[in-house]
């Protein structure tokens, strides 16, 4: 069983920063795409950002680009979301994803077999 847990949500201005973390526990598995997607009131999950467990290769959604940054610890067990230059339209839950079969569609759902709980991100305008 593998769990996933998140930390750094929080309450921040437009223009301000988060950095978001996923603790992975349990089983480990080395070759996976891990993810962030995240869920804003009334809409669908959407796909966020993704990176390669071995390669280090990253993904982003267009909305985020240049703005957010995915990275992993050297120890391969944590993953993280900087969050700069934040917008109101970025208010969602955040959630952390990991795909351990490494199906290469890093944006669909459908890969994930393993979820967090969420942290919520509010930005103010």
């Amino acid at each position: 069983q593998v769990q996933l847990v998140e930390s750094g949500g929080g309450l921040v201005q437009a223009g301000g920063s988060l950095r978001l973390s996923c603790a992975a526990s349990g089983r480990t598995f080395s070759t996976t795409t891990r993810a962030w997607f995240r869920q804003a009131p009334g809409k669908e999950r959407e796909f966020v950002a993704a990176i390669t467990w071995n390669g280090g290769s990253t993904y982003y959604a267009d909305s985020v680009k240049g703005r957010f940054t995915i990275s992993r610890d050297n120890a391969r067990t944590t993953w993280y979301l900087q969050l700069n230059s934040l917008k109101p339209e970025d208010t969602a839950a955040y959630y952390c994803a990991a795909d351990p079969r490494g199906s290469g569609r890093f944006a669909s759902m459908a890969s994930y077999i393993y979820w967090g709980q969420g942290t919520q991100v509010t930005v103010s305008s």
